[in-house]
């Protein structure tokens, strides 16, 4: 009797185990394929925007607080209301990540193997906080799970570390409530000074090593990871890496590789619908602010490349940034304008401000910003004002004076390539040629040649402008090339043309009397030689010494017949570009009257050749004639 009453008990134990087996592989099918099954139906329902889950109430309770709370909350509401419903239903369509993430907790939930990834860490660790998936309800649940994960593999590895942080981009506010996103930051920061000084580390250990283990242990090779970030979590990073004491040249690396990846993003996206150009142009004015906000502190030795400085500012322009993103930009130039080229200052106007056809091509009131800035400079902000003070100011060999001798050849330059522009108002090149001191430029061949394209491109300027840009040329520093080009056009005014005469005419009467003063400088030096080797050799014999002072003789008399040839060519040039001048100039008779006092200037220096020792009147009729000549 009781051996049939134990064969029946361990039938029913051994039915009972099988059937609970079924129910679980059911459930699990259920789960998988997101229906309700046949014998063992769903009692909860999750609805997640147009996605729904049909599964069951006990295994998503006993790790979940949240849908434990709603249940509980579901079932008051229907025993007020006296409903007999026995499938619940439950909206959860704020939670981060979606259905996405809703379906890996829910397979966790039931027991399901799930893979943590770079990809889905951040999201599945805020479901774990929007569920409550905490270890006040269960051991181990996806919460400590997440968070093991995050310790072990993402905040000790930068790349991991911005990989993970990219894909919380699209979770925010729910990654600042569980303070994610700060604390991925400052890994990245803490790792990244940490990478910093190993390199420094491993270049000492391994004194420089070779050109192909330099290029793999590359300090920002994390830097180029960041473009793949937004704006707002890149702004953060670096903010981080700067206030940990990253150097700035690694710091403008990395802005110069984000700044190249996200304008040129920017730049290449064309849509033809007005309102996603309109958002395109405002999120490249807000990264150009960005950026610029970002760069190092301002010095004239920044570390900043005036090429990336030029497109900064040319950025800002086109896209109508704000005036203190622009006027920051412009004094960073102007700090370093020294280093700068032509294609660095062309920046062109902005096509949106200027909506006229007749608006000037290039933006020269900026660059007339620039310019100041750089000739405004106080000696104070140069970080080598000790070595600049060893230094005359107006010496050729001064730091300061150098610098400002390219920034003239650059002006210049400058001047010749927008003079090119028809819309350029004469004011403007007049203020910009205007700028510079005049010790600044040495020749003022490079400001000639601006002025004469100018004239060629605006042939129909007033008098007034024409002989007032022709006044910024000094004539007396012009060379000779350029004297004899501007006798002869004919775009310039009277008197300048008169001017250029005058001081070929002057420089002419210095080159003969530089004559005579050479060699008595040379034969005095000469002779000093001599004297002071003969006193101080007494071993040299008198055949020696004749024959030096035949050598000595002979290149004396060379190096005057070669002054005496170049004083016969610039006769020649002289008259024969008198001549021309008369021929050709309209004012003949101005001309005429010049070339005759001309002459007598020329009968004045026979005289001065045939008489050694002029006496006073002549030098004083000399003076009178040259002053009324000017008139």
């Amino acid at each position: 009797m009781w051996s049939r009453i134990c064969r029946c008990r361990w039938g029913c134990m051994c039915m009972t185990i099988l059937f609970f087996f079924i129910r679980v592989g059911f459930l699990l099918y259920g789960l998988l394929f997101c229906r309700p099954i046949s014998d063992v139906s769903s009692d909860l329902t999750i609805e997640i925007g147009t996605a729904s889950f049909a599964l069951h109430k006990f295994p998503l309770v006993s790790r979940s607080g949240r849908i434990r709370k709603l249940l509980l909350e579901a079932k008051d509401s229907n025993s007020n209301s006296n409903s007999n419903s026995k499938v619940s239903r439950l909206n959860l369509s704020s939670i981060p990540g979606g259905s996405q993430a809703f379906e890996l907790a829910a397979k966790f939930c039931y027991g399901v193997n799930i893979e943590i990834a770079m990809s889905n860490v951040g999201m599945l660790r805020c479901a774990a906080h929007f569920l409550e998936m905490t270890e006040e309800y269960s051991d181990k649940n996806l919460e400590s799970r997440t968070e093991a994960y995050l310790k072990d593999a993402v905040l000790t590895s930068i790349p991991n570390s911005i990989s993970v942080l990219h894909h919380c981009e699209t979770l925010v506010p729910f990654t600042e409530e569980i303070n994610l996103v700060s604390r991925i930051i400052n890994a990245i920061a803490n790792n990244a000074c940490k990478e910093q000084l190993t390199s420094g580390l491993s270049k000492l250990e391994h004194n420089f090593p070779s050109g192909g283990d330099a290029a793999e242990m590359s300090p920002d090779w994390w830097g180029k990871l960041l473009t793949k970030l937004n704006l707002d979590f890149f702004q953060r990073v670096l903010s981080a890496v700067k206030s940990k004491g990253l150097k700035q040249d690694l710091i403008t690396r990395i802005l110069i590789n984000y700044a190249q990846n996200s304008l040129q993003l920017g730049l290449v996206t064309r849509d033809p619908q007005l309102v996603t150009q309109l958002d395109s142009h405002k999120k490249q004015r807000v990264t150009v602010e960005t950026i610029s906000g970002l760069l190092p502190t301002q010095s004239r030795k920044s570390t900043v490349p005036m090429a990336f400085l030029s497109s900064l500012l040319k950025s800002a322009i086109s896209t109508s940034a704000s005036t203190s993103c622009r006027s920051d930009l412009e004094r960073r130039i102007g700090l370093q304008l020294d280093q700068a080229i032509l294609e660095d200052i062309l920046i062109p106007a902005n096509a949106h401000g200027n909506s006229h056809s007749h608006s000037p091509l290039y933006d020269t009131d900026s660059v007339l910003r620039i310019f100041s800035i750089f000739l405004n400079l106080d000696e104070d902000d140069d970080d080598h004002e000790n070595d600049e003070m060893m230094y005359d100011f107006d010496s050729p060999g001064s730091p300061k004076q150098s610098s400002i001798i390219k920034v003239s050849k650059l002006l210049d330059n400058y001047l010749a390539e927008v003079a090119l522009d028809s819309n350029m108002t004469p004011s403007k090149l007049i203020a910009l040629a205007e700028l510079l001191p005049d010790h600044a430029r040495m020749v003022y061949d490079g400001l000639y040649r601006a002025v004469d394209i100018f004239l060629k491109v605006h042939p129909n300027m007033k008098d007034s402008e024409r002989y007032r840009l022709c006044k910024t040329i000094d004539c007396q520093k012009l060379s000779q090339e350029a004297c004899s080009h501007a006798a002869q056009n004919e775009r310039l005014p009277v008197q300048m043309a008169v001017q250029v005469l005058y001081f070929e005419q002057i420089r002419l009467r210095n080159a003969m009397n530089g004559v005579g003063s050479h060699n008595q400088l040379l034969f005095g030096s000469m002779n000093g030689h001599r004297a002071g080797s003969g006193a101080g050799s007494g071993c040299i014999s008198p055949r020696d010494n004749y024959a030096s002072v035949r050598r000595e003789n002979r290149e004396l008399k060379l190096e005057v017949a070669r002054m005496r040839m170049r004083l016969t060519d610039l006769e020649k040039d002289h008259v024969s570009m008198k001549q021309e001048l008369v021929k050709s100039h309209p004012a003949n008779r101005l001309f005429k009257s010049f070339t005759k006092k001309l002459s007598r200037l020329n009968a004045l220096f026979r005289i001065r050749d045939t008489k050694p020792k002029p006496n006073s009147d002549s030098r004083f009729l000399f003076q009178k004639r040259r002053r009324h000549s000017v008139s």
